[in-house]
């Protein structure tokens, strides 16, 4: 993939150092941070290409941080794992409902991090090239209108707010209507094959999509026992 930047915000010298060595055949350039304030520090001054964000740290703690990420405008697309022995669904839900795009729970594999790093650097390229969608970047059904190549989500003249992934599987949705996708191949058409998830995390990724999209929440459909579809009719 090249020399894509990824910065590890982990106050943890063992983890910092197992993780430098396990990345080594990436070809990243790795970046540490062991505070939240470093990192908020770094990504405002030199940005990054993907971030993974410990929720235990000292002083600011993760979700604190990543509050503030989401809040940068110029950060807003970033992909961000986060990566922490906290594993109850409430944190997991916490973190997906603040904008990560994923959650990692300690112990992990290192092979496992790199898999979910790449998937996340792979849907950031793709948000400009969606499948099936190449020759056109602009959808606009009644109010809604989503422009690719200008990353812009409007509803009538109001701009909505959108995080990375909200704005790809609002893209996917609205590039493909009327057509019902299952949870997994939804995942599958904005990160590629293989990228485990759970129903209840994409569940929340669209229940936070449908309030930010306010009136035109409801043309995103639940197809009870099969997935969502976004209908125009």
């Amino acid at each position: 993939m090249g020399a894509e930047r990824i910065l590890i915000i982990e106050d943890d010298p063992e983890i910092q150092e197992m993780l430098k060595y396990s990345f080594a055949p990436e070809g990243w350039k790795l970046v540490q941070a062991k505070t939240g304030e470093a990192g908020l520090e770094y990504l405002r001054k030199e940005g990054a290409d993907c971030v993974i964000l410990d929720i235990m740290l000292p002083g600011m703690d993760g979700f604190k941080a990543l509050k503030k990420i989401r809040a940068d405008e110029n950060l807003r697309g970033l992909p961000i794992i986060m990566c922490t022995a906290r594993g109850e669904e409430a944190d997991i839900v916490a973190g997906l409902e603040l904008g990560a795009d994923d959650y990692v729970v300690k112990p992990y594999s290192p092979r496992v991090l790199a898999a979910r790093i790449r998937a996340g650097l792979r849907r950031k390229e793709a948000t400009a090239s969606l499948d099936g969608s190449k020759d056109r970047t602009f959808w606009q059904y009644g109010e809604l209108s989503l422009d690719v190549e200008r990353h812009t989500c409007f509803l009538g003249e109001i701009s909505l707010e959108l995080f990375a992934t909200e704005f790809a599987i609002l893209a996917h949705f609205m590039s493909h209507p009327d057509i019902v996708f299952s949870r997994q191949k939804l995942i599958t058409a904005i990160r590629g094959p293989d990228y485990p998830v759970t129903d209840r995390s994409v569940d929340v990724q669209i229940l936070g999509l449908r309030k930010k999209l306010g009136t035109a929440g409801d043309m995103i459909e639940t197809i009870r026992g099969v997935g969502y579809r976004f209908k125009t009719g």
